[in-house]
């Protein structure tokens, strides 16, 4: 289903977990999209109404030892979704919680480790959260979208957000991504911001 309205879509998406709950006892979801389309706004709206882990994709992008050409030259490959799988995802759907270090994107450097505790709902936000590699651990997709113009815009006004480094390299990345994975056509709910 596609939604033109956030709290349209925030509704569907609350109705569409409970029936995950229901059927399974417990719902991974992944926000996955454009950036500064709305993911984060949209998975901190969901994890004030449900009783969830919420795991930001950003806390995994690659360290810089690990972006070599060959890497980069995969799409979604600027992510460690190996990392994310093994620290995070498997424990969770193994029913234990997840301890990790996420990556500083703007230090460069890994933090102190956190807990993501096992809660009923697992709620996975970010770019390249929808990885093949990483698609069949979730029972719901989602995949936020807006113009480019809007986009541009959310990211001028961001602090520290540096608009030529998105406009010449995130936003191609990401592009080529969605072209190589059809994301946005496979996932179940899509939200236009």
């Amino acid at each position: 289903m596609e939604y033109n309205d956030l709290d349209c879509a925030l509704e569907a998406i609350l109705r569409q977990t409970s029936a995950l709950l229901e059927r399974d006892g417990r719902a991974f979801l992944a926000i996955d999209g454009r950036c500064a389309s709305g993911k984060t706004t949209l998975a901190g709206q969901l994890a004030q109404r449900l009783p969830c882990t919420l795991v930001h994709m950003d806390d995994f992008f690659l360290q810089p030892q690990q972006r070599t050409p060959q890497r980069l030259a995969q799409p979604g490959g600027n992510v460690d979704r190996e990392r994310f799988l093994s620290e995070v995802l498997s424990p969770l759907l193994a029913g234990r919680d997840a301890v990790y270090r996420p990556f500083d994107c703007h230090t460069f450097q890994m933090r102190q480790p956190v807990t993501a505790p096992c809660r009923p709902v697992v709620l996975v936000e970010g770019s390249y959260s929808c990885h093949p590699d990483l698609w069949d651990r979730y029972g719901l997709h989602i995949f936020v979208t807006a113009s480019l113009d809007t986009r541009l815009e959310r990211l001028a006004r961001r602090t520290g957000a540096n608009l030529e480094n998105f406009r010449t390299r995130w936003i191609p990345l990401e592009e080529r991504y969605f072209e190589a994975f059809p994301i946005q056509q496979r996932c179940e709910v899509v939200v236009h911001t």
